[in-house]
């Protein structure tokens, strides 16, 4: 008889648990899988696991794959098991000599190549080449008859290739100064060149010492990291060889029992307490399969990385696993379930070290860029691809270059990637001009409908210099706004740019702008279509922008303004009433990402992977008496984001922000912090879009601050399936800002409010509940609450646009 034990509750697998027949007791092996001798004498089958309930079984000889099923036993307090203390003697070594066998630690310099491919594909034999028939009925009662030839097709498409495949050789290289990657070459189906991003992606990590392993992207506890033995339980099995040194065999689980966390095998050398071969399973949304094993280096006396196999299936969640901007299905791991023929593809990663050199003479140039990608790592030829022979003759992966290099040729896939970027950045190319999306069509309740076009000029023109452009033009204040700034590149390598500017245009006030924050395309900007309280600019400027400093994009700019509030407000200074005014400024400002991984291309520097937190900073400083400057003051804007991305697909995200501003600065200068809700008398005649980090309860123009703090947290959710195409994003969000004015009696003819006393507000979003649109509701409360109840509520629409890509 053959069969699998689970857990009731979450479908995981239970790893050597016990069964009893017949005075003889075997274990299941670690995917919860038995084989077990039976004769036709109705004695019961005994399974038993610690923190389950026992289950017997009575077994007719000759009866299906059985699976079964174990509960929890919730006496158990709060669900968890422990490890015996001989087990845990061992990890604690494995902890404690992670300088020893390490190899980032152990040893002074180390490189190697790396063959790395990567797979979508499935089984033939798995699929049923059957055409079925589904009947379904029409509005009117009649039943239709049509053909479902699916699985057909895709047998007959995975009998000839593979869904998708790439491949790439880089070099890793480690010293003093750290890891880096030298991308040697890559390919990539349907691709004449690879995309920047898959080159870029970290799915499964190098080396298993660290603290956290990086699967899928997501960073997960490592059960051997100092936290580790907090969190896992750890089970000796058995000891076994490998490479004639004695190995144990632990197995290790989460301590809660109904977790799907990671799990797996270790084999730990007895001697050094090394690792010398790990197995590593995730069970949910998606089921993980990774696979590590080492080589024995006598001379170092340490386990070095051989290979690496990494495997994704559908796990026991209906929903699709997306990649690469796509759809893939995967297949469940529990057996004896029918499945769709979609549900048995796979994804699979392959990493083969090879040239290993340990101790010698290892040297890198700035070690802070993560991964460099040469031009000539681009175009490999095949003669060299066919040199390497590191994976078994494989006559599918050659038909599926020739066949996807032909369909992207045919579908023109590469010039529509390229269309969609652009896009998706806001811009639409004609020729040697990208037009900017944002300016064509807005509207406020100053200017009313204000229509434009503007854009910049592409590497078709010239790719040293660029020149933007926007001229536009608002119907109710009938009156022409523009902006002209040529640009010209000082490094590719480093992305630098100097760029004069003239702008004549309207502002909202109070605004808090970041020079380093990256362009965002919204095809809506719903904030100032509610907005009235403008003031008009016309600006001469010169700046210069860069990526020099690694990890981090840097603007210093010098400009000369001139201020027309077109609202009825006066800023008294120096016993002067001013209704408009100058001001000089000089900005310098930082975004500096220290946990982001970047790329440097051929086309300049990339922020691959986007890791948290990130630290923004802007300093600002105003000179009385410079080229006609009526004001002297500073400002000091701070920002702190912070994201936490979980395995299941939910994500945790944190925003504080902060600004301080001293001496003559007028309202228009000030900080509103970004509300976005309109005094009207019922919850219905305020709705409007939602915004991004702003507070939806908090009227505009209602607080102004010379010093603020604020701080946003959201925890986002998967999306839940309340009907056919109905699957919101549901996210909880609770805001909060404190902040107060300094002479106030400086500002003249315009009401507002301070917020000493601290402002809150907290709702939920469910977005993207139907065709990218969504609702939010949010509530007020505490000192600034509104006496009239239903004053505190907003309820607000949002939209996302998806592009895909």
């Amino acid at each position: 008889m053959k069969g699998q034990i689970i857990d009731y509750d979450t479908t995981v697998p239970i790893a050597f648990a016990t069964i009893t027949y017949n005075n003889k007791t075997i274990a299941s092996d670690w995917e919860g899988k038995f084989t077990l001798e039976i004769k036709d004498d109705n004695k019961p089958i005994l399974f038993s696991y610690k923190g389950y309930h026992d289950k017997t079984y009575y077994k007719t000889v000759g009866a299906p794959f059985l699976l079964m099923k174990m509960v929890n036993n919730n006496t158990l307090k709060d669900k968890e098991i422990y490890s015996e203390n001989e087990v845990n003697l061992i990890i604690k070594k494995v902890i404690d000599n992670k300088p020893k066998n390490q190899p980032e630690k152990a040893l002074n310099t180390f490189e190697y190549k790396n063959y790395e491919h990567l797979l979508v594909s499935a089984n033939p034999d798995s699929i049923s080449n059957k055409i079925d028939t589904i009947y379904k009925k029409s509005l009117f009662g009649k039943t239709k008859i049509k053909l479902d030839s699916t699985n057909y097709k895709l047998k007959n498409l995975v009998e000839n290739q593979h869904i998708y495949q790439t491949e790439k050789v880089n070099l890793i290289q480690f010293n003093n100064k750290g890891t880096k990657e030298t991308i040697i070459a890559s390919r990539m189906a349907g691709f004449k060149k690879p995309l920047y991003e898959y080159l870029g992606l970290n799915l499964v990590s190098y080396s298993l010492y660290n603290n956290e392993l990086d699967i899928l992207e997501t960073p997960i506890r490592n059960p051997i990291s100092s936290y580790g033995r907090k969190l896992y339980v750890f089970k000796i099995i058995d000891t076994v060889k490998i490479q004639n040194r004695t190995v144990y065999r632990i197995y290790f689980q989460p301590k809660k029992l109904n977790s799907n966390k990671l799990r797996g095998l270790l084999y730990v050398d007895a001697e050094n307490f090394g690792i010398a071969k790990a197995f590593y399973r995730i069970y949910g949304i998606i089921n993980i399969n990774a696979t590590y094993t080492f080589n024995y280096l006598k001379e170092h006396q340490l386990w070095f990385p051989e290979k690496r196999k990494f495997i994704v299936v559908k796990g026991n969640n209906s929903e699709d696993l997306k990649l690469f901007g796509g759809t893939i299905k995967f297949n469940s791991s529990l057996e004896g379930i029918k499945k769709d023929a979609s549900d048995q593809l796979y994804l699979k990663l392959e990493s083969i070290p090879y040239d290993i050199k340990i101790n010698k003479l290892v040297a890198f140039k700035i070690p802070s860029i993560k991964i460099d990608v040469p031009e000539v790592s681009m175009s490999k030829p095949d003669s060299y691809w066919n040199s390497l022979k590191k994976d078994s003759l494989d006559s599918r992966k050659i038909r599926t270059y020739t066949n996807l290099d032909s369909l992207s040729v045919a579908e023109n896939i590469e010039q529509k990637l390229f269309l969609g970027r652009k896009i998706f950045n806001g811009y639409l190319p004609v020729n040697i001009v990208d037009l900017d999306l944002k300016s064509l069509i807005k509207y406020n309740n100053y200017e009313g409908f204000r229509l434009g076009i503007g854009g910049v000029t592409n590497n078709k023109l010239s790719e040293k210099y660029k020149i933007s452009f926007n001229v536009a033009y608002g119907f109710k204040d009938e009156k022409f706004k523009f902006l002209i700034s040529p640009s010209y590149l000082v490094s590719k390598e480093t992305n630098t740019w100097i760029t004069a500017s003239y702008a004549d245009d309207l502002s909202e006030i109070g605004q808090i702008q970041f020079a380093t924050q990256p362009r965002r395309f919204k095809i809506y900007d719903p904030r100032p279509i509610n907005i009235s309280t403008f003031y008009n600019y016309k600006t001469f400027s010169s700046f210069i922008e860069s990526k020099y400093i690694p990890k981090t994009d840097a603007y210093f700019g010098i400009a000369r303004s001139e201020i027309l509030p077109l609202f009825y407000y006066n800023f008294v200074s120096n016993g002067y009433l001013y209704t408009n005014f100058n001001i000089t400024t000089a900005q310098f400002a930082i975004q500096w990402n220290p946990f982001s991984g970047y790329m440097q291309t051929p086309n300049g520097r990339l922020e691959i992977e986007k890791k948290f937190p990130k630290f923004s900073l802007q300093l600002t400083k105003s000179f009385a008496n410079v080229v006609g400057s009526d004001f002297d003051f500073t400002k000091v804007d701070f920002k702190i984001s912070h994201e936490i991305p979980y395995l299941s697909g939910q994500n945790t995200s944190f925003l504080l922000q902060s600004g301080f501003a001293f001496g003559d600065v007028p309202l228009t200068h000030l900080y509103s912090i970004a509300p976005n809700n309109l005094n009207r008398e019922t919850l219905f005649r305020r709705i409007t879009f939602a915004g991004k980090n702003s507070f939806e309860t908090m009227f505009f123009n209602e607080f102004f601050s010379s010093k603020y703090v604020a701080f946003h947290v959201k925890h986002t959710f998967n999306k839940v399936k309340l009907a056919y195409k109905i699957k919101p994003l549901i996210s909880v969000v609770t805001r909060m800002a404190w902040g107060n004015l300094d002479n106030q009696e400086k500002h003249v003819g315009f009401q507002y409010k301070t917020l000493e006393k601290g402002f809150f507000e907290s709702g939920v979003e469910a977005n993207q509940i139907f065709k990218g649109f969504g609702l939010t509701f949010f509530m007020r409360y505490g000192p600034n609450a509104i006496p009239k109840f239903e004053d505190n509520f907003a309820l607000k629409l949002s939209y996302v646009l998806d592009f895909g890509f």
